[in-house]
């Protein structure tokens, strides 16, 4: 991509995302090492989740109000002093486990606001015809940043303890916040003149006339619930099933990373693919099989080459559910539309919640494998049933050949 603003963008998302995902790591360790309990894991992914989801459908309708590069810029701030909230603890040895449910709602409530805005102003910045690739490319750094990042706070860590891992990813966030300033001010809408619930309300209701809207966010669902939560048990699958310890979790989360950044990448290279569709639910399909595969696993090597390749398929898939979300949806409403799909991404921290307590009753590989084939009967049955899924490849074509239509007024060079 040639386009300055987007540069800018690009490179604020990789300060943004190797702090949040490498402070994923600092945070499953910190959680496990303070309790040896895996409901301690569903605790603090729950105390993000329930704000997320709660906050999600007003974060969207604001982001449809106001002028999206403020509201990011906004929110960062908050993350900043969040994480600035935690090093203090760190710094005064004071740090308990409440204090970090506490620091993980600020975060749920917070980020509903960041992320929409982000995703939508994309589509400002690139327009529809360089989307695809735009969405793409902003996938493989977030995925990048899961490789990247746990190494390079995991490293920090084992050098300059917790402390200097969490001052690291303040300066990250702080880096993410200055380099929007390189981002051109989106136009917000007139919408001051009706009351948040009835934006919120047309959202609702926008969804229920575009089936193939509400078809797709549902697509998009299934993988962030049921599977998606597996990640958070990779420390249990460390710990107790392999007995690799922190380096090994490191390595699993490194793995994961590196396959979503192939699946992205395998995304981009595919350019704007007519068939974006079937290849998602293929790739949801493959996400379900291969993570079958990862539960099941013998020993530590294999598992690896199985956890790579489903979270290249997982990569894959999500990137194709954005893309095409974004592609059909009206640009007024578009913060609203990325609200919802926020809300769906707040469900897999409450996706561990099932998996946790079958882990902890049973065991960490049943409760995976239970997940796994479950994704891939809805996966199945969800295709076969709707032929609105089936089809749905012809109307995003429509819109690629009718950029005119597609393209809001109000975008730099419309």
């Amino acid at each position: 991509m040639e386009l300055p603003a987007f540069r800018w963008l690009l490179w604020g998302n990789v300060a943004f995302f190797l702090a949040m995902q490498g402070q994923m790591l600092t945070r499953t360790v910190l959680a496990w090492q303070l309790t040896h309990r895996e409901m301690s894991l569903a605790y603090i992914n729950i105390a993000f989740a329930v704000p997320m989801f709660l906050v999600s459908l007003f974060a969207g309708a604001v982001c449809d109000r106001v002028e999206r590069r403020r509201l990011i810029m906004i929110g960062q701030s908050l993350i900043i002093l969040n994480e600035v909230f935690i090093l203090g603890l760190l710094w005064l040895e004071r740090l308990e486990f409440w204090h970090m449910l506490v620091a993980a709602s600020v975060g749920g409530t917070v980020v509903p606001f960041i992320m929409p805005a982000r995703t939508a102003i994309v589509f400002s910045v690139v327009g529809p015809g360089r989307l695809g690739n735009a969405m793409a490319l902003s996938g493989s750094v977030m995925n990048l940043s899961r490789v990247v990042g746990p190494a390079l706070l995991g490293f920090v860590v084992d050098i300059y303890t917790v402390k200097g891992a969490y001052l690291l990813s303040t300066l990250l966030y702080l880096c993410a916040f200055l380099c929007m300033f390189g981002v051109p001010r989106s136009r917000s809408r007139d919408s001051g003149r009706k009351a948040l619930l009835a934006d919120i309300a047309q959202g609702f209701r926008y969804i229920a006339g575009h089936r193939q809207l509400l078809v797709c966010l549902l697509f998009g669902l299934m993988p962030m619930m049921l599977a998606m939560p597996v990640q958070n048990l990779l420390v249990v699958f460390a710990d107790e099933v392999w007995e690799v310890g922190e380096r090994g979790l490191g390595i699993l989360l490194a793995t994961a990373g590196m396959g979503g950044v192939l699946g992205s990448l395998w995304i981009a290279r595919r350019g704007e693919n007519p068939r974006r569709v079937k290849i998602m639910v293929a790739c949801a399909a493959g996400f379900g099989t291969c993570l079958l595969l990862f539960s099941q696993s013998p020993s530590f090597l294999p598992a690896l080459v199985a956890l790579l390749l489903a979270n290249g398929f997982a990569s894959a898939c999500q990137t194709l559910n954005n893309t095409v979300i974004q592609l059909l949806v009206d640009d007024s409403v578009r913060g609203r539309m990325t609200s919802f799909m926020m809300m769906s991404f707040s469900l897999t921290p409450l996706g561990v919640l099932p998996l946790a307590l079958l882990a902890e009753k049973a065991s960490a590989p049943l409760a995976v494998a239970v997940a796994s084939v479950l994704l891939m009967v809805i996966v199945a049955v969800f295709y076969f049933a709707s032929g609105t899924l089936r089809q749905m490849d012809e109307s995003v074509k429509k819109v690629i050949r009718e950029p005119a239509e597609a393209t809001p007024k109000d975008m730099p060079g419309a």
